[in-house]
């Protein structure tokens, strides 16, 4: 399988090809403080598997060994390695695939340190839009 996918802006497109390693939800201080948002979805797959087909990712040092790839235009989080913790894999923030449904997520990831309202975050209310304003 082949999946596309991209920077908001489309400055950066990539591409990676055969199945992922596994597909997770990440939930460290590190992975929502440097997306904005309460968690990240990553898909981990051989570093050989993904080729930028345009552009060239800014690279971040986010800490001694980590070095997360974004676009410089729009800011898109993209692409996560970590030779010392995963060598030869490449984390891809699944959430830029053009078909993000293509891979299914397969679990929760560094729960230890999820925001606590997050455990519950399924059972809120839901609205296809905006909830209605009185």
């Amino acid at each position: 399988m082949t999946v596309t996918g991209g920077c908001h802006c489309g400055a950066i497109r990539y591409e990676v090809t055969g199945k992922p390693l596994t597909h997770a939800f990440c939930h460290c201080t590190d992975c929502r403080r440097h997306a904005g948002a309460p968690m990240v979805s990553w898909s981990m797959y051989p570093q050989a598997a993904l080729a930028v087909t345009k552009g060239t990712p800014k690279i971040y040092e986010s800490s001694k060994d980590a070095r997360r790839h974004f676009c410089a235009e729009c800011g898109t989080g993209l692409f996560y390695y970590n030779e010392q913790m995963m060598p030869g894999i490449v984390d891809i923030q699944s959430s830029t695939y053009d078909n993000p449904d293509a891979v299914p997520v397969e679990a929760h990831v560094q729960v230890a340190e999820r925001i606590g309202w997050m455990k519950t975050a399924h059972t809120l209310p839901e609205f296809e839009r905006f909830p209605p304003m009185e």
